[in-house]
């Protein structure tokens, strides 16, 4: 698998697939779909999926494919050699989706969150192979979320594919789906094996930071050890995590976002403080209650030259 064109911008989602099986023609096509790396703190998600004609489908069982999950790096690899060298009657299709992606739509004003981020992704796979003139008798997925919303929502949205089948463990009921599994998975482990840090020598290539889930005693290690005080994490980090925010909390500098005001707010503000402290009563010095820090106004050095708070360049 060449992910030499990822790697030259890794923030961005990309899209790798294979070349259509000529055993496909006109026939119909089932769909697998499946995810791995959702819940790891570190590295990319990716989505998968395989598609196989319908008369085709019994020799996934030749292969030996199964839920990714329950085979060994060695055994996934040889099922992704297996569907490279059977690219005559099988073909599929991944989207990498890095954490600084993930990253920009969960932290984003508004909230896209990960289930949401799935459906589409999952969507975009399935209108990808659309788009290459394939016919398509039926998809499989594993479920995000609630199962019935899920197929309502893709059935919705593709309405002439005849069978759309959402189910909880379909990556071990259905073979096109233990097939979409094993290259999402393959796709995964090389993207991550293969990351290269754009954020300088800091970060080399024989750095380690294992699987990218929590509980990794190798991943602990280097949150813990690799938080810039300032910057924080490099790209390889899901910033939307909370074992991120925790242990930047732990690392980093606090942060003290200044509070930025209109002239219609700030002159409002002014107002109405002026109009009320004439209806307050005047308490005795000791018994005033401490007052509360007020909010950190916008600096006069930064109006004068119209500098602005940017949340993109």
């Amino acid at each position: 698998m060449d992910l030499e064109k990822f790697h030259l911008d890794n923030g961005q989602d990309y899209i790798i697939k294979s070349a259509i099986p000529p055993e496909i023609g006109c026939n119909e096509v089932l769909i697998g779909i499946d995810e791995a790396g959702r819940g790891p703190v570190l590295g990319p998600m990716v989505y998968g999926a395989c598609y196989v004609s319908r008369k085709d489908e019994p020799l996934l069982t030749t292969l030996k494919v199964a839920d990714s999950k329950t085979l060994t790096e060695e055994q996934r690899d040889g099922c992704f050699s297996n569907l490279q060298n059977g690219r005559d009657t099988f073909g599929w299709i991944a989207q990498i989706l890095p954490p600084a992606s993930i990253s920009r739509g969960m932290l984003s004003r508004c909230k896209y969150n990960l289930n949401a981020i799935s459906h589409d992704s999952a969507m975009l796979l399935i209108q990808s192979i659309l788009d290459m003139g394939v016919t398509v008798g039926a998809v499989f997925l594993d479920t995000v979320g609630d199962p019935g919303k899920y197929e309502a929502k893709l059935k919705e949205r593709f309405p002439l594919i005849p069978a759309i089948t959402v189910s909880k463990k379909a990556d071990s009921l259905f073979p096109v789906v233990s097939a979409a599994s094993i290259v999402a998975k393959v796709c995964r482990d090389q993207a991550l094996k293969e990351w290269r840090f754009l954020e300088g020598d800091r970060f080399h290539r024989e750095i380690k930071y294992g699987s990218g889930y929590p509980a990794d005693p190798m991943t602990k290690k280097f949150l813990e050890e690799h938080c810039d005080r300032v910057f924080g994490y490099p790209q390889l980090i899901r910033f939307s995590w909370s074992t991120t925010e925790k242990a930047m909390e732990a690392a980093a500098v606090p942060v003290r976002w200044e509070k930025i005001l209109t002239e219609e707010e700030a002159s409002a503000t002014a107002s109405t403080q002026q109009i009320t402290k004439f209806f307050r009563k005047r308490a005795r010095v000791e018994d005033e209650a401490p007052m509360e820090p007020a909010a950190v106004s916008r600096h006069r050095f930064f109006s004068e030259r119209n500098i602005v708070t940017v949340s993109s360049l």
